[in-house]
């Protein structure tokens, strides 16, 4: 798979105002291995490589088990692997990247708003949502996995 477009280098500005988003998103308060969760579940619900990849490896440089990694897809059924909060943030993520299927239901609004601050929920949906344009934009462009380029290097 090659790449379509570099979009960053396509168009800088819009690469940039999204950027501002993510600096927000890292001095807002939230937890980073929470906030990069969020960021790995968005993008294994819309099936981008080069986002799972990434975030994958972030989530491991910031001390997360390998077997809690392994289990974000699966979260609902991993029991106490994942906290109150982070379990709360997963089905947030999961109603708000699928919103044209749910609807984000008063019943995860209520669970989300109970376990989050207002600023937090919008600062934690804000995540969810530049995720979304992220995993978007690496799809569209096929922006290739970091994984994929070490694999030809190795091979």
């Amino acid at each position: 798979m090659s790449n379509r477009v570099d979009y960053a280098k396509a168009s800088p500005a819009g690469y940039k105002a999204f950027g501002g988003v993510y600096v927000h998103l890292q001095n807002s308060g939230l937890p980073k291995d929470l906030i990069y969760l969020v960021y790995l579940r968005a993008s294994q619900i819309n099936g981008c490589a080069y986002c799972i990849d990434m975030h994958s490896s972030d989530l491991l440089k910031l001390g997360v088990a390998v077997e809690k990694l392994v289990l974000v897809p699966v979260w609902r059924g991993a029991g106490d692997v994942f906290s109150n909060r982070e379990r709360i943030a997963l089905a947030w993520t999961e109603t708000v990247t699928n919103v044209a299927e749910t609807g984000v239901p008063d019943a995860d609004y209520e669970a989300a708003a109970a376990a989050f601050s207002d600023k937090e929920l919008v600062d934690l949906t804000y995540a969810i949502s530049l995720m979304n344009v992220f995993n978007r934009l690496s799809i569209a462009f096929r922006t290739p996995p970091a994984a994929a380029a070490r694999a030809s290097h190795a091979a």
